[in-house]
């Protein structure tokens, strides 16, 4: 008789669901999929949204959606995939910050939930039916939880405070 654990189907689901999202949204900064503006336009939305260098954060971004939605579907190296899918959503809480928390008038309501979403992903584990466990968890150990989130937080807060600082800048010159 095969016995399946709730607490591991939630976490497929969880995976599953979160990390096709963050791939789909990833992809449309990279690829230009489902609508997206791929790397030139995204390039000039980072420019325009004060991240620089433009081309290197749109990479960033895609990236950390694309590749950590993707990881964390399939249950591989889930901590650095929550971290980086973390990560990445950081930057978008930045952007979106100014007009509040709720998603309907442009606030940060959605990339805050993804990020949370990925990195409690990332902090609890992707559970049996994944391909970390799998693979003994060789991708997943305690220490690469540390190592993923504490790289992820200071890559965050570098890149959001050097947009920041350029705003402040930019915005200085102009009065």
């Amino acid at each position: 008789m095969v016995c399946f654990n709730r607490r591991d189907l939630g976490l497929l689901a969880l995976r599953v669901g979160t990390g096709v999202v963050l791939a789909a949204h990833g992809s449309q900064k990279l690829a230009g999929w489902f609508g997206g503006g791929g790397i030139q336009g995204t390039t000039a939305a980072m420019e325009a949204m004060g991240f620089h260098p433009p081309k290197h954060s749109a990479v960033a971004a895609g990236l950390g959606e694309a590749g950590g939605g993707a990881l964390l579907a399939l249950g591989l190296a889930t901590p650095a995939a929550g971290a980086a899918a973390a990560g990445a959503m950081a930057g978008a809480v930045a952007v979106h910050a100014p007009a509040g928390f709720f998603a309907q008038g442009g606030g940060y309501e959605y990339p805050a939930f993804l990020g949370f979403t990925a990195a409690a992903i990332g902090l609890t584990g992707p559970g049996r039916y994944s391909l970390d466990h799998v693979t003994c968890h060789v991708f997943d150990r305690p220490w690469m939880v540390a190592l993923a989130f504490a790289g992820s937080a200071a890559a965050a807060a570098a890149v959001v405070g050097r947009r920041a600082k350029g705003r402040a800048e930019r915005e200085e010159e102009t009065s």
